[in-house]
Order: structure tokens, then sequence, then C-alpha cells
């Protein structure tokens, strides 16, 4: 069975909130979210960025305007807890690790267990002054993106808007130029996922690793403000990176609908425009499970057999679907590592 690594989940915040997903020890007749151990092992994950999010204390009723940053200090508190129920995970059985490093993740992709590269979406829990960022390393931080859908210290997001462009907002501030070379000397990747098209090319002048941008579409398919645009995909490709497909349906359908009745070809349509712009190579996986509503064609963490079979009858031959399925996360989270 072909090995997967999948960009982004939001499976921890589904375990340390009320969201439905979050028994991912247990073993439920009917489980619910889309992610947990046995599902995962059953799909051939080797690993996945397991993604720590600071919800807004507040509801969002118009999701076309950025919510404001969330506090520094509460943001820390619960990446921090977040970042526990990991090694509580891996502590209560050998069947889950925390990924660490390029050799942590290499033994996943050979089957020793299912992997979790520790993320931060968004950089709220980050110091302005970076005075955290060692002590956040320490607790197992690898990889980072900069900003969710709302502004902080560094950078500026995007809303989750329809039919808008990308280029929204200001680029990186000072403080945020200052972290992305931080996290490139201390080998944290740094994730451009929902950043602002000023933000996006800010990062590619300062950075000498590829971009990467771990759950995103196509923006010449999905025209949503949180997908990319062919001069984006352009740039990642020519940096050596690697875009992320996201699974999710409202930046999977050209409508901007959420509707998980969408067919798988809606998320193969954007692999195989990212593939046809950049190179397979350049080409992963980055579904945002029990973050988003994705299609019933793919369901759970399961359907990942799925996608790559609808590659497999699109033409994609065994070593590009592997390239997809893991080689190109593997390539970029080494390089960054380094």
């Amino acid at each position: 069975m072909t090995p997967i690594i999948d960009g982004h989940n939001d499976t921890l915040l589904a375990a340390t909130s009320d969201r439905a997903g979050g028994a991912f020890l247990a073993e439920p007749e009917q489980p619910d979210g889309h992610l947990d151990l046995r599902r995962a092992e059953a799909a051939g994950l080797a690993a996945g960025i397991f993604a720590a999010f600071v919800p807004n204390q507040t509801s969002q009723e118009d999701w076309s305007e950025l919510p404001p940053a969330v506090d520094q200090q509460r943001a820390e508190a619960v990446v921090a807890e977040q970042f526990r129920t990991l090694e509580r995970w891996a502590d209560a059985t050998d069947r889950f690790r925390l990924v660490g490093d390029i050799g942590d993740l290499d033994a996943c992709i050979d089957g020793q267990a299912v992997g979790a590269v520790p993320h931060i979406e968004g950089a709220g829990a980050v110091d302005p002054d970076l005075i955290n960022l060692d002590s956040l390393y320490e607790i197992g931080l690898r990889s980072l993106g900069l900003v969710w859908s709302r502004p902080n210290a560094f950078a500026s997001g995007v809303p989750f808007e329809h039919d808008a462009t990308p280029d929204i907002g200001p680029g990186l501030t000072e403080a945020g130029f200052e972290l992305v070379s931080a996290c490139e000397e201390r080998g944290i990747l740094v994730d451009l996922a929902h950043l602002n098209a000023a933000g996006f090319w800010d990062v590619r002048g300062a950075v000498d690793a590829p971009l990467v941008v771990s759950h995103a579409g196509a923006h010449a398919i999905s025209p949503s403000s949180r997908n990319l645009t062919d001069e984006q995909l352009d740039a990642v490709a020519d940096s050596g990176g690697l875009v992320g497909c996201t699974f999710g349906t409202a930046h999977l359908r050209p409508d901007g609908k959420r509707g998980v009745d969408a067919p798988l070809a809606t998320l193969l349509d954007h692999i195989e425009h990212f593939a046809d712009r950049m190179g397979v190579e350049h080409v992963a996986l980055g579904s945002d499970f029990d973050g988003a509503s994705i299609p019933d064609a793919v369901g759970d963490v399961t359907g990942l057999r799925d996608v790559l079979a609808g590659l497999e009858a699109r033409g994609f031959d065994r070593g590009e679907r592997e390239a997809i399925a893991y080689g190109n996360w593997r390539r970029g989270l080494e390089a960054w590592w380094a």
C-alpha cells in the first residue's frame, strides 16, 4: 500500500473541543469526524501535519470579513495544551509517534507508526519579540502557518470570500520578516496557507527554502481568496516547493459552496491543474480533515485511497502517484528541517 503524508488536519482542535472527531485513540463502531488512529492505519496514512489552532473568542457571522487577532498569551496556552494532547497520544501507544526530524518521518513512511508533525496554524501563539519560539520548538513545533484568516503581529490573512482575489491587504510586518528568518534558521517549516498575496511575495523574496502551502486550491478553477493564482503556483514551482491540495469543498467548487455532494472529480481537477501548471513534483495532499466540509466521495481519511485511485484513472503513473502521496511532502519537510 502506497504510504500517504497529508499536509493538514484540525483533529487536535476536535480533540480539545466539543467538535466531532475528538476520540482519536478510541475505536468506536460508528466514529465521528474525519480522522482517528484506526482509520488512519486502514488508509495507509504514514504521517500528517497536525495543526494546533486557537478558535476565535466570539462567533464569526460574516466570513468575508477578517476576525480580530487573538490574545497572544491565551493562544500560547491553547497551543501548549494541544501539543500535550499529541504527547499523550504518543505515550499511550507505539502505533502513533511525534515526528521531530526526517528520521522519524522515514520510520513512519516505512510503516512503523502513524506520525504527527506538530504545527501551529496562525502564529498568534508566538510572541512578537520571538522570545518563546525556542520553547515552542522544544515542545515539538516543526511547522508554522504565519496566519489563519485573521491578522496578527506578523502578517495578514485573507477572508473566506468567493469571486475574490488573494491580493488583499499589506505584506509581512517587520516582526513577520524576523519570524520567517528565525524559522528558517531553526528548521521550522513556514506554511503560506491563508496568507494574502502581498505576504506570499514577501516570503518568496525572504527565504532560500522552497515555498510550501499546506492546503489550498487552484484559483483558476475556484476563485476563492484562499486559493492560489497561477502566478503564485509558478513561484512555488520555481522555488522547488509544493502545494497540498485542500479537500475543503468551499475552495474546490467553482461556485464556492460548501456542499459535500461535490464529486471526486472536483478534487481531482485541482490536483490535475496543479500538476499541469507546476509539474507533479510540486503537488501534494492537504486535506483539512476535521476542519472543513469535504466531498462525500472522500468521506474521511479512508477516502485517501479513492483519491489515489482517481489519479490512476486519470493517467498518473505509479511514480507520479507516489510523489503526490508522500514523496513531495518528504522532500519539502527535509529541505526546511536540514
